[in-house]
């Protein structure tokens, strides 16, 4: 039997993506091996309506409405291939089993890496967060840094001076701020550290201070990181898709990737870390844009 829709990645965009196309009637294959990006994240925010909520509750809230439409099937599997076939697609997973599907939504988003201090993985999604509008709030006014090797740096103080003042800047021993930029930010009061971090010190994943290998060590409570980022998945890549200069696809306003029958959304498609809002938001719209061309290929045929 032939889905309508394959979506890969059971992320807000993805589940999402399966609500919007269950309540138009397709024939939908959900893969989720259930390895989220936000695993380590012990509330999400933003989001109206579910504020605060932990994203294990916002997954299984979300399967409860996926659940209601009798079409949608959630599998918990991995997607490991994706390949044309006969104008649609086959995806086979991690057991071996083959799927078609006339479209696909790519939802997967993307794998992290994070700035390469040692021990910042104890930290990451308790004291040390991503995005300050997800996380800004809980630090305000409180002593902040920010670790950043790339040129991120710069715009990160920028946004987060909206929520503490006390801000340190950790470009761990990279060369990402130049001259002009170190002095706007140390005019705003913003200090500055360009050297390696030996250590990160806290207990139970809340940051107390950082040393630094200069010797210096500085009191922080939190703060925020720039993480690079790539797609958890190269199927994109594999069938062709376009790809803009920072790693995510290039799509038109419901999802449309550059071949025909491919979608993306969600961070996939923004490459940038999104507030959950905005996710589920762009899950919303590729199934929109999937659902628009199902339907005018089959009425006109």
């Amino acid at each position: 039997m032939w889905l309508d829709c394959a979506i890969i990645g059971g992320g807000p965009a993805g589940l999402n993506a399966a609500l919007v196309l269950g309540r138009s009637r397709r024939h939908v294959l959900l893969f989720d091996h259930n390895r989220p990006r936000n695993a380590v994240t012990h509330e999400s925010h933003g989001f109206i309506t579910r504020d605060g909520i932990p994203p294990r509750r916002f997954r299984e809230l979300a399967h409860q409405d996926i659940a209601k439409y009798p079409t949608v099937t959630i599998k918990p599997d991995k997607a490991i291939e994706v390949t044309p076939y006969y104008g649609g697609f086959r995806i086979k997973t991690s057991n071996g089993v083959w799927f078609q599907a006339r479209t696909i939504i790519l939802a997967a988003g993307l794998k992290e890496f994070l700035p390469s201090v040692p021990g910042i993985q104890r930290f990451y999604g308790r004291s040390l967060f991503s995005c300050p509008y997800c996380d800004g709030w809980e630090l305000r006014d409180k002593p902040i840094a920010i670790i950043s090797e790339s040129a991120n740096a710069f715009h990160s103080a920028k946004i987060v001076y909206n929520w503490s003042k006390d801000i340190l800047v950790c470009t761990n021993g990279e060369n990402c701020l130049s001259e002009a930029q170190q002095g706007q930010l140390e005019r705003k009061g913003i200090r500055v550290n360009r050297h390696r971090i030996r250590e990160l010190v806290g207990e139970n994943g809340m940051l107390n201070r950082i040393r630094f290998e200069n010797n210096a060590e500085v009191k922080r409570t939190g703060g925020f990181i720039s993480p690079r980022w790539d797609q958890a998945v190269s199927f994109g890549e594999a069938l062709g898709c376009a790809m803009t200069s920072q790693g995510g696809f290039v799509t038109d306003a419901f999802g449309r990737t550059s071949v025909r029958g491919v979608y993306a959304a969600g961070d996939s498609s923004i490459i940038a870390p999104t507030q959950l809002i905005i996710a589920a938001g762009e899950g919303s719209k590729a199934a929109i844009g999937a659902n628009t061309d199902l339907t005018n290929e089959d009425f006109y045929n």
